[in-house]
C-alpha cells in the first residue's frame, strides 16, 4: 500500500469519524431539546396551577367575605325590625300604664262612683294577697294618697279571706312609715312610682306578694307577650 492509499484511508476514516461525531452531536442536541421543551412545558403547568390555585383561593376568600357581609346585614336588619318592634310593644305597655292611673285616680274630699270602683279593687287585691300569703298576721303598703280607701276596705278585706280561706280573720297591720312611690308626674317623670295597688308580706318579710296595678300590667304582658307580638307582627319570637 502506497502513501496515496494510506491517505486516502485516513481521510475516509476521518470522515466517517467525523461524521459519527456530528450525527452523535444531532442526537444529543435533539434530546436536550426534547428535555428543555419537556421541562419548560412541565414548569408552564405548575405555574399555570398555581395561579389557579390562587385564583381559587381568592374567590373563596371573597365568597366567605359576601356571606359575612350578608350574614351580617341580615342580622342588622332583623336587630332593626326587632328593636321597632320593641318600640311598638314599649309604647303599648306606657299607653296601658296611663290607663291605669285614669283607674287609680281619685279625689280625696269626696268620694265618687270612679273612687268606689277603685277601693273595690284595693279590696280585690288585698284578699288574693292573703289567699297567697295565707298567714295570720300581714303588714300592708300602699301609696299614701290611698291610704283612706285602703283603711275603710280593711275588715271587709279580712273577712272575706277568712270565709274562703275557712280560718279567723288575719291581723292586717298597714305601714305608716314606708309607703309605696306616688304616680307619676310631669315634673318627676323619671321617678320611681307606682300607680296603684298594694304589696302585702308576713310579719317576718320572708314571703312577700307585689299585687301592684304596675305588677299586674308587668305579668299580663310577659304572659301575653307572644299573643301580642303574633297579633302585631304575624309571627313569635322566642
Amino acid at each position: 500500500m502506497n502513501d496515496a492509499d494510506v491517505s486516502k484511508q485516513i481521510q475516509q476514516m476521518v470522515r466517517f469519524i467525523r461524521q459519527e461525531a456530528e450525527e452523535k452531536a444531532n442526537e444529543i442536541s435533539v434530546s436536550a431539546e426534547e428535555e428543555f421543551n419537556i421541562e419548560k412545558l412541565q414548569l408552564v403547568e405548575a405555574e399555570k396551577k398555581k395561579i389557579r390555585q390562587e385564583y381559587e383561593r381568592k374567590e373563596r376568600q371573597v365568597e366567605i367575605r359576601k356571606k359575612i357581609e350578608y350574614s351580617m346585614q341580615l342580622n342588622a336588619s332583623r336587630i332593626k325590625v326587632l328593636q321597632a318592634q320593641d318600640d311598638v310593644i314599649s309604647s303599648m305597655k306606657e299607653a296601658a300604664s296611663k290607663e291605669l292611673l285614669s283607674v287609680s285616680h281619685h279625689h280625696h274630699l269626696t268620694l265618687t262612683h270612679h273612687d268606689h270602683e277603685y277601693r273595690n279593687l284595693l279590696k280585690d287585691l288585698i284578699v288574693q294577697c292573703l289567699l297567697r300569703l295565707k298567714e295570720p298576721s300581714v303588714l300592708l303598703r300602699c301609696r299614701k294618697e290611698d291610704l283612706h280607701l285602703v283603711e275603710h276596705v280593711l275588715d271587709s278585706a279580712a273577712q272575706e279571706y277568712a270565709d274562703k280561706a275557712n280560718v279567723e280573720p288575719p291581723q292586717i297591720i298597714v305601714d305608716n312609715q314606708v309607703y309605696l312611690p306616688p304616680g307619676p308626674s310631669h315634673h318627676n317623670a323619671h321617678d320611681i312610682y307606682c300607680s296603684g295597688g298594694v304589696v302585702l308580706a308576713s310579719r317576718d318579710g320572708k314571703i312577700v306578694c307585689e299585687n301592684t296595678l304596675d305588677a299586674r300590667l308587668d305579668v299580663v304582658f310577659r304572659k301575653k307577650l307572644p299573643e301580642i307580638r303574633k297579633q302585631l307582627f304575624g309571627q313569635v319570637f322566642a
